[in-house]
């Protein structure tokens, strides 16, 4: 029997450790993972992993929502596992098994997971409307740069070029693309023109 173990997180910037370090105190022999939305599609170590498993093998994760998106995937994974004969353990529940209490339990355990999932997006949905009614509110990330820095950059451009100010602006400590000081640069002129 070959222990495997399947750690995933939602988005890139997300920290792997604490699921490898829980898979290792499991003895998992061989670990893949992946930085991908559960919404994603394209899980390609999931996908190899799952080719891999042979019967008498164990899959090891972390918790259920960190193999399915939802309930009914879920499901079909789990079962092709179970048609496999490879054993799934899931660390916040224990072996799941083919029996039908098992099935059962895990049927439940997916629908929570997946109402949990609906309920962080709604509370998420809810919080940016409430937000959006603050004047000073501004979709998207913030900006890398205060307007005083932009206006500081528009200055140097009046003896160095685009590329030199973005270079000595970074210098500084201020990420302003050039995409960003050519857009500022027109915006600047159109006012004087005005």
């Amino acid at each position: 029997m070959t222990v495997y173990g399947y750690a995933r997180v939602s988005t890139k910037g997300q920290d792997l450790e604490a699921q490898i370090q829980a898979l290792h105190n499991e003895n998992v022999e061989h670990i893949y993972q992946e930085k991908f939305t559960g919404t994603s599609t394209d899980r390609p170590q999931l996908q190899e992993l799952l080719e891999l498993l042979q019967k008498g093998d164990k899959l090891v994760v972390t918790k259920l929502d960190r193999l399915a998106r939802n309930t009914k995937e879920g499901i079909e994974l789990i079962n092709q596992l179970f048609e496999k004969a490879v054993k799934v353990h899931v660390l916040n529940v224990g072996l799941l098994e083919d029996t039908s209490m098992g099935r059962f339990f895990l049927t439940t355990l997916l629908a929570v997971a997946e109402m949990e999932r609906s309920m962080i997006i709604e509370r998420t949905q809810e919080g940016k409307a409430i937000a959006k009614q603050n004047s000073d509110y501004k979709e998207g990330r913030p900006k890398k740069y205060t307007q005083y820095q932009l206006d500081e950059a528009m200055k140097l451009l009046e003896t160095m070029s685009f590329a030199q100010v973005e270079k000595e602006m970074h210098r500084r400590g201020t990420k302003i693309s050039m995409s960003t000081l050519k857009r500022e640069s027109k915006k600047c002129k159109a006012q004087v023109n005005e």
